[in-house]
């Protein structure tokens, strides 16, 4: 997709980030994170938490879930090392930098997967969804929370003026749902599960898919 995001901007982004990511964006996005994590411990097992950060969401978890975190910008990994540390997370076995779109883990092999404001934060949004999936268990499920474009009104055309701003700071708004609809059916591996509006103001979607 043209002027689309690439992997080395959105490392550059993050990166700048990580001083202050907890401070401006955690009490934003917290109903969407505690949201995936409480159905992410509702399936229990093994779980991937991809586009971990700072590791905010580490300790909301459960203890008896374990937790393998991954992310593409290095210094929001230390800061979640140093969350791991501090808080004795003893339930998280892996945090590493990794690509989101080719994880080096085995298919079929976590319980779920959680991605909370990630998909529009990756280049190349399909193919890491199909990853995704790749490494599920079968009856695993995906969870997503994320920002859904608008179709059409006011809210379609601010996101499309502030496209090239966003895409500075790491991510793209003009997301739409018929996107992921698009996505699902070429993989033909995953059914919807839920689909549910979240804070602030619906923009932001809690997606469930089940792995086939």
């Amino acid at each position: 997709m043209a002027n689309d995001i690439d992997r080395a901007g959105v490392a550059k982004a993050y990166a700048r980030w990580a001083p202050i990511y907890d401070l401006v964006f955690g009490k934003v996005f917290d109903s969407g994170r505690q949201s995936t994590i409480a159905v992410a411990d509702a399936i229990g097992g093994r779980v991937l938490d991809v586009g971990v950060g700072t590791g905010l969401s580490l300790s909301d978890y459960s203890k008896t879930t374990r937790l393998c975190g991954v992310d593409i910008s290095e210094p929001m990994l230390r800061k979640a090392h140093e969350r791991v540390r501090t808080l004795n997370l003893s339930n998280v076995d892996v945090l590493a930098v990794m690509d989101a779109k080719n994880l080096a883990f085995p298919a079929d092999y976590f319980d779920a997967v959680v991605a909370q404001y990630v998909i529009t934060a990756v280049p190349d949004p399909e193919a890491t969804l199909d990853d995704f999936v790749r490494v599920l268990k079968p009856g695993g499920e995906l969870i997503l929370v994320n920002h859904i474009g608008a179709e059409s009104g006011p809210r379609k055309l601010f996101e499309l003026a502030f496209s090239p701003i966003a895409r500075r700071l790491g991510w793209r708004p003009e997301f739409p749902w018929q996107r992921l609809v698009n996505w699902a059916a070429r993989n033909r591996r995953v059914e919807l599960a839920e689909r549910r509006p979240m804070p602030p103001m619906g923009h932001f979607s809690l997606i469930r898919y089940r792995k086939l």
